[in-house]
């Protein structure tokens, strides 16, 4: 997103273009919720796990609507 280097190095993993369409409908929303955060708080331990926590609900999101048929 924004083309600008990541000052945060976890929000590499909020990228979603390279997945099939059906997981960016799942993965968009965190990412974009993510990328307001990161925008939105000043860096510091606090954010950084909230972050991370972050990335592992949108991992298990993702992994779930990889097993389902939808």
């Amino acid at each position: 997103m924004g083309g600008k280097p990541y000052t945060n190095q976890i929000m590499q993993y909020f990228e979603y273009a390279h997945l099939p369409e059906r997981l960016q409908h799942v993965s968009k929303p965190i990412s974009d919720l993510a990328h307001q955060l990161n925008e939105q708080l000043a860096d510091g331990p606090e954010k950084s796990t909230g972050l991370r926590k972050l990335l592992e609900a949108k991992d298990c999101f993702v992994r779930q609507a990889v097993t389902t048929n939808k």
